[in-house]
């Protein structure tokens, strides 16, 4: 099971930029399971073009789940 966490970083224009992070299950060769790309459209994911890679990383902590959190009506989405 892996997971994606979409993640939006405000600018100090006052921009988003919008980013996804992978959470795999298995490593790559260097140990690390987590990356973290620019999110795609659906249009550019369909025509496969290539993500704009941010970085690579791995999880340090877990209580060995990973689960979806439960939406609120705050006013904020998830």
């Amino acid at each position: 099971m892996s997971a994606l966490i979409d993640l939006s970083i405000k600018a100090s224009d006052g921009t988003y930029k919008n980013y996804t992070i992978s959470i795999s299950d298995t490593p790559n060769n260097y140990g690390q399971n987590v990356t973290m790309y620019e999110r795609q459209t659906k249009e550019e994911r369909e025509a496969k073009q290539p993500k704009k890679y941010i970085g690579n990383g791995k999880v340090v902590w877990t209580d060995g789940r990973i689960s979806k959190p439960e939406a609120k009506n705050d006013g904020f989405p998830i």
